[in-house]
């Protein structure tokens, strides 16, 4: 009989085994260094570094031209003649109103805290006004 190598017997006696069976791979094949998983943050750690930039900030946070038009909207349905603003007049309107969503927003924080809740929901806005009582000019609760 004749020696052959190991790896040749393998290959041979493999070669003998029926259709159904499966052949035996080689070592496989690694992915090249250059396709590796982006980077991803835990989550949170996005949201609470977003929170920082804003609390940090003084800009605007909502865009000048749509809050002008919704303004413009409003005031042409409740005057009964055409209305006219000023740019200063709505900057002074855009930091007045976000000045208050700002405060109302960390008054609803405060009352879902209180509830033992991290998740602000209408109830939390409702009790937020409530407590803050009637401003001038806003409809009622």
């Amino acid at each position: 009989m004749k020696i052959m190598p190991v790896n040749l017997l393998f290959d041979v006696l493999f070669s003998m085994q029926t259709s159904s069976s499966k052949k035996v791979k080689g070592p496989p094949v690694q992915a090249p260094a250059a396709q590796r998983k982006p980077h991803r943050y835990r989550p949170g750690t996005v949201a609470l570094r977003e929170i920082r930039r804003y609390q940090r900030s003084t800009e605007l946070l909502i865009r000048k031209l749509p809050f002008a038009r919704l303004t413009r909207e409003i005031t042409n349905n409740v005057a009964p003649e055409p209305f006219r603003w000023t740019a200063e007049g709505l900057l002074a309107l855009q930091e007045a109103t976000e000045d208050f969503i700002v405060h109302l927003l960390e008054d609803c924080n405060l009352c879902a805290i209180h509830a033992k809740r991290v998740t602000i929901m209408p109830k939390d806005m409702q009790l937020a006004r409530r407590i803050r009582g009637p401003v001038a000019g806003v409809a009622s609760y």
